[in-house]
């Protein structure tokens, strides 16, 4: 199964990564927890009558490890696009491979910029799944709406990237709708 690299922990890059580790992909979701998250009150996520933003965190961070998604506590310092797909290289020295990459990095357009996507007034651009002009490359949250946002967009937004991800890996449209049983 292929592997994705997440930039950023917060919820476009949580809910990402956990569609994605929930079906059996190999993630690592690089983030220092420093999301703008933890200065939120949250009274308008439909399901959540009213939940701090560091507990949003907590809850998510944990339902992501608990799916097998590793997330890893270090800065990135670049990326680059190779033939294989991505290399991440973080603040420390080092680097990490994936086959797809999901930026997830809040206001902080830098890395996108860098790898050669275009900043246009509200952000780096991106199709409605989060798709760029890279191939593998995605785009997710608060980078793609910088004047219009919210954390619940956010989340829609890393699930579609990640829905994507897994029907282009499946060959045909996925899903992820689980049933009582």
């Amino acid at each position: 199964m292929a592997s994705v690299l997440v930039v950023g922990d917060g919820p476009g890059g949580l809910s990402a990564a956990l569609f994605l580790a929930k079906n059996g992909m190999d993630v690592v979701v690089f983030g220092q927890n420093t999301t703008p998250m933890h200065k939120a009150m949250l009274y308008n996520y439909l399901g959540i009558p009213e939940l701090t933003g560091s507990e949003f965190q907590r809850i998510s961070r944990d339902q992501v490890a608990a799916q097998g998604a590793r997330i890893e506590d270090v800065q990135v310092a670049g990326i680059e696009k190779t033939q294989a797909g991505f290399t991440l290289t973080a603040e420390d020295g080092a680097t990490h491979n994936g086959d797809y990459l999901i930026l997830a990095a809040g206001t902080n357009v830098k890395l996108g910029v860098s790898i050669g996507l275009e900043r246009g007034p509200d952000g780096l651009g991106c199709d409605r799944d989060g798709r760029t002009a890279i191939d593998g490359l995605y785009v997710v949250g608060w980078s793609t709406r910088l004047r219009k946002t919210q954390a619940i967009i956010s989340a829609g937004q890393g699930a579609s990237a990640a829905l994507d991800i897994l029907s282009i890996e499946a060959g045909e449209d996925v899903h992820d709708f689980d049933v009582v049983s």
